[in-house]
């Protein structure tokens, strides 16, 4: 027994080689209901532990080599593969057929796997794409999960995810998995399961163990900022987030330039450049991943002590589960957003969370270094400023890892001292932008020492 949780032996002992000790809150609450056989609605942050939660007492339930007889939905290619990894680990003494289909490569092996599959994790296009082509049979499926439910039908799966349900048995265990429950949340729940109980986990997060500040900084200042940043945090790793796929590239082909070992992740990628950078992240082999919402939506990367916002995401939910990846399981953790002009009209959305309070830092001073725009090459003069002297202009390369020629650790000496001026850049005092928001005759400011979200 875990937590007061009766697992079957093979599982207690793969869970606790695995390193756990005891079970998550999300684990405590939704395991003795699916063992129960209900179906589950578990509202719950990423990190929180939900693969294990229903990753149990699925492979407690289902019977080797007897079919296709579980079936995962999840919105991204790597949660689908990380799901399945997850499961093969839990199910390391049982023997168990699990795997991963997605789209982004060959269907051909896929059609193969399938026939001996006792467990499916898949997203929904690639998973339409089989039922369509007769290559896969839901018709002994007693399980079915859907993961990151509210991702999947912001991405707008929501009528793949009903053609796929419409092809399962009716009386199968439904779960859902979602961090918040949108209005197709509710209509899926309505219409394809079974007096579900409902479970709420708070977030993962330890808001006690976790910073939240901002920069007002001018755009065009944002990157020094930033490279001063990581240059001053003895960070370890760190989870750099931008709004767009180009400026994915940009920044984490500047941050390589500055001497930074860095990787891209976004849905521009193909799936084995996103494998390598995830898997370098993983193994500690690059200190800094930059990416997009999308790209990185679900991915359980431990010890992640800093999270960047270099663009303010569009919502306070987006923003959660940016921070979510730090300040988990006892860590510390710190989120820096960096806030421009074009960025209030997000962060006021953002604020929009009451539970929210994000402190204002006055910039420090910082220097202007090179930095390469978008479709310049490698050599090129740097967009605003000349290069450094003995610059990075000349260090090819290729494809899209920005590995530096040698590991570099944060807070250590970088030895790339810029020519550029020291540099405080825009302050208030110098006439920079002070929006002001509120409602209701109260006007809250980024000027002040820290803002709170509305009450």
């Amino acid at each position: 027994m875990i937590s007061g949780i009766h697992l079957h032996e093979d599982l207690k002992k793969a869970f606790l080689e695995m390193g756990f000790s005891e079970m998550t809150e999300i684990q405590q609450k939704t395991i003795p209901l699916i063992q129960q056989g209900k179906d589950v609605i578990a509202q719950s942050k990423t990190g929180s532990g939900k693969t294990a939660a229903f990753g149990f007492p699925m492979l407690e339930k289902i019977s080797p080599h007897k079919g296709l007889q579980a079936l995962v939905l999840v919105p991204t290619r790597e949660l689908c593969e990380q799901v399945m990894t997850e499961l093969r680990k839990f199910a390391k003494y049982k023997r168990m057929n699990i795997i991963a289909v997605y789209g982004g490569v060959s269907i051909n092996p896929q059609i193969h796997a399938i026939r001996n599959a006792d467990i499916v994790v898949g997203t929904p296009g690639r998973m339409l794409d089989h039922l369509q082509r007769g290559t896969i049979n839901l018709s002994k499926v007693q399980m079915l999960v859907l993961d990151e439910a509210d991702k999947m039908f912001e991405m707008g799966f929501i009528d793949d995810v009903k053609q796929i349900i419409s092809q399962t048995p009716k009386e199968r265990q439904t779960l859902l998995f979602s961090a918040t429950i949108s209005t197709q949340v509710h209509e899926i729940v309505q219409h394809y399961m079974r007096h579900p109980e409902k479970i709420k986990v708070q977030s993962y997060v330890e808001e006690a163990m976790l910073e939240q500040f901002y920069y007002d900084v001018h755009s065009r200042e944002k990157f020094y900022l930033l490279v001063h940043l990581l240059k001053k945090e003895n960070a370890g790793l760190v989870i750099i987030f931008c709004a767009t796929r180009s400026r994915v590239n940009v920044v984490a082909k500047n941050i390589y330039k500055n001497g930074f070992q860095a990787e891209p992740l976004h849905g521009g990628l193909s799936q084995n450049q996103r494998k390598r950078a995830i898997d370098a992240f993983h193994a500690n082999k690059v200190d800094i991943l930059v990416a997009s919402d999308v790209a990185a939506r679900g991915l359980d990367i431990k010890n992640v002590n800093l999270i960047v916002n270099y663009d303010i995401p569009k919502t306070s939910k987006e923003y959660i589960h940016r921070i979510g990846r730090t300040a988990r399981a006892g860590t510390t953790g710190k989120v820096i957003s960096l806030l421009s002009h074009e960025d209030h009209e997000n962060f006021r959305n953002v604020m929009d969370d009451r539970s929210l309070v994000i402190q204002k830092v006055e910039l420090p001073q910082f220097e202007r270094i090179a930095f390469f725009s978008a479709g310049r090459q490698d050599g090129d003069r740097p967009r605003y400023d000349r290069p450094q002297r003995g610059g990075y202009g000349h260090q090819r390369s290729h494809g899209h890892s920005y590995r530096g020629p040698q590991r570099r650790s944060f807070g250590s000496e970088r030895g790339e001292q810029s020519e550029g001026r020291s540099y405080g850049g825009r302050s208030q005092s110098s006439g920079g932008y002070r929006p002001r928001y509120g409602h209701g005759g109260s006007r809250h400011h980024f000027g002040g020492s820290s803002y709170h979200g509305r009450r």
